[in-house]
Order: structure tokens, then C-alpha cells, then sequence
């Protein structure tokens, strides 16, 4: 289960104050390009699941991992979400973009490609999927008082997001100590009301 603050900022100047207040503990930065995947006949999705693979095209190594999400729930900025993640090789993750029915030949090696024709299809080998699209997410990093803050700026074809992401087994306490943080310094801030694939999917910012 991933366990997550999730704060939205209002637009662009927000976003650029805050990622001055936080520089003095920025620690990475990550180009992020997330692609999406359903089963032909909504499998996952009826399920509340997705099946994301996603790109780290950061310098000088690009990774890519596979990761299916189910049952997500926000409330009042707290998301919480099964996620199960594999790291996978990026030339079979652009492959399976192009062409998603190259998952078929990913049961044998790959443990959630085998736990989606298990969970999902049944067991059957006429598993099929379907690329959805996808987006990209510039992501700063903060180490800052215990917590790993992460700063987003997600584009999408109809709009640009902002967002704060703090994954925590104590989300209220983390979620205590950045609202104090922005308040204090005037940085303007609401509760996030969906995910950012909830808001791709429908393709508008809320």
C-alpha cells in the first residue's frame, strides 16, 4: 500500500516560490514520461486498476519501470493505493508502447505480467491490452526534516498541474508539517481531489 500527501499548487508562480524555498535540499530531479495500458475489454479498469510504465529519463541513464496501481483513494490530500513495481528494460518498456500485445511475451519473465493473465484475465492466454496515452512529470525531490518531498510539474496536452508529493507511513504528521511550512512562508495550496491519472483520463484540470 503507498501512502501519500498530495497538495495542489494553484499555478506557475506558486510553483516557482515554493521550488526556491525548498532548493537548499533538493537532492534529484527526474524527467518522467508515464504511458498507460487497460485490458481490450476493460479489465483493469472495471477493476479500478491500471497498468502504468513509466520512464526515468534522467542523465546519463534512462530506467523504466512497470507498475500496476488498484483500488486509489483521496481523501482530504491523502491518497492511498496498491502498487506493486518492477524495474524492466527500457527498450521492452518502449516496445510495449508501441505495440502493447508485446506484454504476451512477458508472462513468463515478468512477475506482474504474470499477476495481471493470473488476477485480471483469468488465467488465459488470450490476454490483451490497449495504450491509453500518457503524459510527462518533471519531478524535484526535498529532503527536508525527515520527509522526501517531491515538487511536480505534470504537462498534459490540455493543461499544466502542480502538485506536492510526500510518500509517508505517517501522512497526517507529514501532512501537518508542509502545510506549516507553506503557510508560513504565504505559499498558496489546496487538497489535490484526484490523481493525475484521473485527471489525464478526463481531460481536464480540476
Amino acid at each position: 500500500m503507498e501512502v501519500e500527501v498530495k497538495l495542489r499548487l494553484p499555478d506557475s508562480e506558486t510553483y516557482k516560490t515554493l521550488i526556491s524555498l525548498l532548493s537548499p535540499f533538493h537532492i534529484r530531479t527526474h524527467n518522467q514520461h508515464n504511458n498507460f495500458f487497460d485490458g481490450v475489454s476493460g479489465e483493469l479498469s472495471t477493476r479500478r486498476a491500471v497498468l502504468r510504465i513509466r520512464f526515468y529519463n534522467d542523465q546519463p541513464t534512462t530506467r523504466c519501470v512497470i507498475c500496476l496501481k488498484a483500488k486509489a483513494v483521496l481523501v482530504n490530500g491523502v491518497s492511498r493505493v496498491e502498487e506493486d513495481e518492477e524495474e524492466i528494460d527500457p527498450s521492452i518498456g518502449e516496445e510495449c508502447v508501441a505495440n502493447p500485445n508485446r506484454f504476451k511475451s512477458l508472462v513468463e519473465s515478468n512477475r506482474i505480467v504474470k499477476r495481471l493473465k493470473d488476477e485480471f484475465f483469468g488465467g488465459s492466454d488470450e490476454l490483451g491490452f490497449v495504450y491509453l496515452g500518457g503524459f510527462k512529470n518533471l519531478r524535484n525531490v526535498y529532503e527536508w526534516k525527515g520527509l522526501m518531498i517531491e515538487v511536480d510539474e505534470t504537462s498534459f496536452e490540455f493543461g499544466t498541474l502542480y502538485e506536492i508529493e510526500c510518500e509517508s507511513s505517517e501522512p497526517e504528521k507529514a501532512k501537518e508539517l508542509i502545510e506549516e511550512l507553506l503557510k508560513e512562508n504565504g505559499v498558496s495550496y489546496s487538497n489535490s481531489v484526484a490523481s493525475k491519472f484521473a485527471i489525464f483520463r478526463s481531460g481536464n484540470l480540476p
